[in-house]
């Protein structure tokens, strides 16, 4: 990524965490004291035991996405603050389930929050989450767009659910023929999945903001535009990521079989064939055979597919930007984030 505008990304993603950090803070404080020392910890503000953290925190796409969406309304930043919270509880109560149901071990390179403190307690915090999320939103200053807000995220949530059972569901599918997963399927697994949560915060914020509705529409699209491009991009760190940067171990996702976009677009390219057999295997794949198995979905161009893909969406999301009646220097801004999401593995 060029060095000016990583520089850039970095500068509107910590100006939104810095914006909304008292606000986050207030509610996690509000939970039960155990409760809240794994939201804390979820969110990277501690260590098990409410120790200062020795961890960064995510980037908080999510939160500046809210920001810049009230901000794009012609609004103050200040006007998303409800917004960016209530995404970020949803954000994280969702990591905290996800990785429950997947298995996964370790989240942002230490171990995931029902490693350190249990499966159930991890669930009881998730299920914390959600609901203050929902509570921080209908406590924000009532307007006549608050309704709608509400039922805005409430929509989200019912996606993002959807998306993650059409998810597990895909595990119990086959590789190859007439019941495998096509790519219309993939793509409503991700929109729902990761796209409608970004498509609601930049809408959610927008809409606290008074936007016109017209402007709402385009910005939850956008965002989910954005989602497919972000799954997309997960999936193919999930083979080829730097375990140093993605916190999981090298084709993690190989060795749990996730119906993912780079192997789904490789078992439709001519000369899958060893690609079918290997994933077919009714053994587990060890680490010779993951390794065979990226190799074999490179070959095919199951990477280029992806990042094809992905690129599709980003530019799809930017045209959105560009014919929405927004005002000028957040939509600049959020061009600013979709292009440096773009370096993430697209």
């Amino acid at each position: 990524m060029p060095d000016v505008l990583a520089a850039d990304a970095a500068h509107i993603l910590r100006r939104s965490r810095e914006l909304v950090a008292p606000a986050l803070a207030g509610a996690i404080g509000g939970l039960h004291p155990w409760v809240g020392e794994m939201a804390g910890y979820a969110l990277g503000r501690c260590e098990v035991g409410g120790g200062t953290a020795a961890h960064s925190p995510g980037k908080g796409v999510r939160q500046a996405l809210a920001v810049l969406g009230a901000e794009a309304a012609g609004a103050p930043a200040e006007a998303g603050v409800p917004a960016a919270v209530a995404v970020e509880l949803v954000h994280t109560f969702s990591l905290l389930h996800d990785d429950i149901m997947d298995g996964d071990a370790m989240r942002r390179g230490r171990p995931a929050v029902w490693k350190a403190y249990g499966t159930g307690p991890a669930v009881l915090a998730g299920d914390a989450l959600f609901a203050l999320a929902v509570e921080t939103l209908v406590a924000a200053p009532a307007t006549p767009h608050l309704a709608g807000a509400v039922r805005q995220l409430t929509g989200a949530l019912n996606d993002l659910v959807r998306g993650q059972a059409d998810d597990l569901l895909f595990a119990h599918r086959p590789w190859t023929g007439p019941e495998a997963v096509g790519a219309a399927e993939y793509a409503a697994m991700a929109e729902h999945k990761t796209g409608a949560l970004l498509g609601c915060a930049l809408a959610l914020g927008a809409q606290l903001a008074g936007a016109q509705r017209q402007a709402v529409v385009a910005l939850d699209r956008a965002g989910r535009h954005l989602g497919v491009a972000f799954q997309i991009a997960d999936d193919l760190l999930g083979i080829w990521g730097d375990p140093s940067i993605t916190g999981k171990p090298v084709h993690s996702d190989l060795r749990q079989g996730k119906k993912t976009f780079p192997v789904l677009a490789a078992l439709n390219a001519p000369g899958r064939s060893a690609l079918a057999e290997l994933l077919a295997s009714r053994t587990a794949l060890d680490d010779a055979a993951v390794r065979r198995a990226a190799v074999l979905v490179e070959q095919a161009g199951g990477r280029t597919a992806a990042l094809c893909e992905a690129r599709r969406h980003l530019a799809a999301a930017d045209v959105l930007l560009a014919d929405a009646a927004l005002a000028p220097r957040p939509v600049e801004d959020l061009r600013t984030l979709l292009a440096s999401l773009a370096h993430r593995a697209v």
